[in-house]
């Protein structure tokens, strides 16, 4: 996992490989840290995310729902075809606001 911080309170955190039940937890961790920080926008770019299990989609359902509840903005960016074919079956799909490219919702942002 990778975060950088563009403007102040923008985030784009870029995960790769598998968010699975081994790593799932810290990923949260990792989120809750992130959002004491008060952002108003995080873009989870999960282009090089290859696999989630369910333990993966739990956080990001519960990053979704506190994003909800604060009132920042959580886009996601488009993953491979096994990510999203998770979120698709899941009905998730028309949860979240997806973008297939960071640069729409951060500007420079690659």
């Amino acid at each position: 996992m990778t975060i950088e911080e563009y403007e102040q309170g923008t985030f784009r955190i870029a995960l790769r490989g598998e968010l699975d039940a081994a790593r799932a937890y810290s990923f949260e961790e990792e989120m809750r840290r992130l959002e004491a920080r008060h952002p108003t926008l995080l873009v989870l770019d999960l282009r090089r995310l290859m696999f989630m299990d369910s333990a993966g989609l739990g956080r990001l359902l519960a990053l979704h729902r506190r994003a909800r509840k604060a009132g920042y903005r959580l886009v996601v960016v488009r993953g491979s075809r096994t990510v999203q074919r998770l979120f698709a079956i899941s009905a998730l799909d028309t949860q979240f606001e997806q973008v297939s490219d960071p640069a729409t919702v951060i500007p420079g942002a690659a």
